[in-house]
């Protein structure tokens, strides 16, 4: 019986990992392939050139840059992402009148696009007739060129990225907090504990495995980010503002290079899965094991 349990099982599993051959693994090793070639893309010409992809990538002039930049988008909107939604998470947590709409308000901006996003906060920080400038003239000040220097503007998309994603880890933190059973509150609370001490030695420790989740799923998606820098920036000044993702769609459509292309996809792949499989691992270390 439970041989024929598992076999049924196992069968249900068969669409999902069909479709993570079609979707994930064939186009990783195609892309694998590509990166050992030069060719522009569409054609039919395809010329075998070895590692020389990967070592023209290593000496690109943009790649620090970028890859800073990726970084920068990355753990700074991963910091400010998991910061922002616990703080929203547990003062939403408490039961007062329009915590629900609150709640929403805050989950709002997850629903916009990254690109649509980009563009209307390009509205505001744009030198003319942009929001922020117009409120500066309100109280007398002159405009400014909020993205005349390249790591302001790289800031001001982390802080965007941050802003539109923390709901969601308001809403992971939310079921976090929601699971943890009053009576450890409450014992503690009849043991003199005080509200930043229930915090740090209850809650927080009971919240890693909601703080694995958001780290891991927001450090990820911040190191891939394309639509936002786009829409706001479109990698200016100067492609300064670029993050790997933008650069490899550049390097594939614009400068019709798909073999270098591949290269700098490898090359994002790998720094993904080398900064995140430690982070998960010391996280998955601090679990609580009630």
């Amino acid at each position: 019986m439970r041989k024929k349990k598992k076999r049924s099982l196992m069968l249900m599993t068969l669409p999902g990992i069909f479709l993570i051959c079609i979707f994930v693994i064939i186009p990783l090793i195609n892309g694998v392939r590509i990166s050992f070639y030069t060719w522009n893309g569409y054609g039919k010409v395809m010329k075998f050139v070895g590692l020389d992809n990967f070592k023209a990538l290593f000496t690109d002039m943009r790649l620090p840059r970028i890859t800073v930049n990726t970084l920068i988008y990355g753990f700074g909107s991963c910091l400010l992402e998991n910061v922002l939604g616990l703080a929203a998470a547990l003062f939403v947590a408490e039961k007062f009148r329009g915590r629900n709409g609150i709640r929403a308000i805050l989950y709002m901006p997850i629903m916009i696009s990254g690109f649509i996003m980009g563009k209307i906060m390009s509205y505001v920080f744009t030198l003319d007739n942009g929001v922020l400038n117009d409120l500066l003239a309100v109280f007398g000040t002159g405009p400014v060129y909020w993205m005349k220097n390249s790591w302001i503007s790289s800031l001001i998309i982390t802080v965007v990225n941050s802003w539109q994603y923390m709901g969601l880890c308001m809403l992971i933190y939310l079921a976090g907090l929601q699971n943890i059973s009053s009576s450890y509150l409450d014992a503690a609370a009849i043991d003199g504990a005080s509200g930043w001490q229930q915090f740090f030695k209850i809650k927080l420790p009971l919240l890693i495995p909601a703080i694995t989740t958001c780290v891991i799923t927001n450090l990820i998606n911040s190191l891939k980010l394309y639509e936002l820098v786009v829409g706001l920036t479109n990698g200016g000044p100067n492609r300064e503002t670029m993050s790997l993702s933008q650069y490899i769609q550049v390097l594939y459509f614009d400068d019709e290079k798909a073999g270098y292309a591949a290269a700098a996809g490898i090359f994002l792949f790998l720094l993904i899965m080398v900064l995140s499989l430690p982070i998960n691992r010391f996280l998955r270390s601090r679990e609580v094991q009630l």
